[in-house]
């Protein structure tokens, strides 16, 4: 395999270890691990990658389960030059590896509202491709267009009519990694967006296990929809509602736990395996559909070989 790749300028990395960089902390190594010098580079680099090789964008790691036994891929991870905030006006252009709460701050400092971002874990990259949410907002309803790097090594612009934006979904085609988008928010006083992003923060530490192991929310609503914050919010088809309905809550395998402070989560508490911890998602997704008939639907990625 050393001789079909391309000798990129950035850094190409043999059999890396992958578990450091999931926020699970588990996970196999990658056949090849490959950190691009610059936006040339990664067209060059993939234009010339034999195409039976399989490619696999990678973010921070925040909403992904890589399995045991590793990928037999190419894993591209974005690094600098790959992560600036620039604002105009109410338009915010942001490289795929800026993290999410950093334009949501970076925007408010600018007036700009773009605070629903600010408690999602995660890259900008990743928050485009699964339409991430959460308090009612989407990333398509902020989406102005999006570049990305094909296959073939061509630098193509995306709109939201090319990635059909649905709940934790969108088209953006096999191979394709993302190199930037173009946001749009509406103005905002600076200090009332802030206040409004401190109050987030401080619901969510209430709530979820932000100190644990976890990748946020395991498994999409079943009714399709984020959580929108407000009093009125239904819980009746969340998936921690129907989690818990089905008594697992807190429930165990291996070293992977469902959280007890929300059952949503998926920590590993310590020594978990990635097949302890999908093997528990799945148990889960069978409880719930034999006590409610209701499927869910991982919201985790999970890729890769069983060991």
């Amino acid at each position: 395999m050393t001789q079909k790749l391309p000798t990129p300028r950035g850094r190409l990395t043999a059999d890396r270890s992958l578990n450091d960089l999931t926020w699970l902390r588990v996970g196999g190594p990658a056949d090849w691990f490959f950190q691009p010098a610059d936006v040339e580079d990664l067209q060059e680099f993939l234009r010339d990658l034999p195409s039976e090789i399989d490619v696999f964008p990678m973010g921070v790691g925040s909403n992904l389960i890589v399995r045991d036994g590793g990928l037999r891929a190419v894993v591209i991870r974005l690094g600098r030059g790959f992560n600036g905030i620039e604002v105009d006006g109410t338009r915010v252009r942001v490289g795929a590896a800026a993290l999410d709460a950093h334009v949501a701050k970076k925007a408010a400092e600018a007036g700009v509202d773009l605070t629903f971002l600010r408690t999602i874990p995660g890259s900008i990259g990743g928050a485009v491709t699964m339409n991430a949410g959460c308090y009612g907002s989407y990333v398509a309803d902020v989406f102005v267009e999006a570049r990305g790097v094909t296959r073939k090594g061509e630098l193509v612009t995306l709109t939201a009519d090319d990635l059909k934006f649905r709940y934790r979904q969108s088209d953006l085609p096999e191979g394709m990694v993302l190199i930037d988008a173009v946001l749009e928010g509406e103005a905002g006083d600076p200090d009332e967006l802030q206040a409004r992003m401190e109050h987030q923060l401080a619901k969510r530490d209430a709530t979820q296990p932000t100190k644990d192991r976890t990748a946020g929310s395991t498994f999409r609503n079943p009714a399709g929809h984020s959580s929108t914050g407000k009093a009125d919010d239904v819980h009746d088809l969340k998936a921690w509602k129907v989690i818990d309905d089905a008594g697992m809550r807190g429930a165990t395998l291996g070293g992977a736990q469902m959280s007890e402070m929300h059952s949503n989560f998926l920590v590993n508490t310590g020594d978990a395996t990635a097949a302890d911890l999908e093997g528990l998602g799945e148990e889960v997704r069978k409880r719930v559909f034999q006590n409610s008939g209701i499927e869910l639907h991982w919201e985790i990625m999970r890729v890769g070989d069983p060991e």
